[in-house]
């Protein structure tokens, strides 16, 4: 059973969300916060696999509590509920180790999709997502001239492929075909990406490969 946190100052959005995953036979809500601060008290009471985090909150806002629940409970998965206009929060939830992203705008299955990847150790990365952050980094990286052999590391190149791909948003199963490649050669991959990265999960790995030269914006 996948125990989910709600997390939105709206009651009706919050009521939305459960109705849908309690529909779900492996999720179940074990609780809900109307702002930052009960978010970080319902991480610590109620240890949810998945919490998923509004941005926009009074007080203590979604990028400030997923900080705090991560370094209180780093076992918790955060999932930033977001929309088109919160662009300049979407690079700061990355860095700070935020599982995945999730449109406010998106549908009952790719939310409860979400939930279930997240859940497994993998990140949500909507493409809409990841092109604010392609976006983000063509202004902020402009001009950075990386050293190539200091970004790539140890990565082989069919490793290097695979990050590309990650870091378009494609998923396991995208990528798997898009190389012509089983699902499994794929999460291998992946595992080895993580691991000579030294980074949590797909997500973060993406922030390294941008931040390090190894993908470059519109190349």
């Amino acid at each position: 059973m996948i125990r989910v946190g709600l997390v939105d100052d709206q009651a009706m959005v919050r009521a939305g969300l459960r109705m849908i995953l309690d529909s779900e036979a492996d999720i179940e809500v074990c609780g809900e916060a109307g702002d930052g601060s009960q978010a970080v008290e319902l991480a610590a009471s109620t240890h949810p696999d998945v919490i998923l985090m509004d941005i926009r909150m009074p007080g203590l806002d979604g990028i400030s509590a997923a900080r705090d629940v991560l370094a209180q409970c780093p076992a918790v998965r955060v999932v930033i509920l977001t929309t088109f206009d919160d662009d300049e929060h979407i690079y700061e939830a990355l860095q700070l180790g935020a599982s995945g992203f999730l449109l406010k705008s998106a549908d009952g299955d790719t939310l409860v999709n979400a939930v279930r990847v997240v859940a497994s150790g993998e990140a949500m990365l909507a493409p809409e997502v990841t092109r604010r952050v392609i976006e983000r980094f063509s202004t902020t990286a402009s001009g950075r001239m990386p050293t190539p052999a200091e970004a790539i590391g140890d990565l082989s190149e069919r490793e290097l492929e695979v990050l590309r791909l990650m870091a378009r948003g494609l998923s396991n199963t995208e990528i798997a075909s898009e190389l012509f490649v089983s699902g499994t050669t794929v999460k291998t991959h992946v595992s080895h990406i993580l691991t000579k990265l030294g980074v949590r999960d797909r997500v973060q790995a993406v922030v390294e490969a941008y931040e390090s030269g190894i993908v470059v914006p519109g190349a």
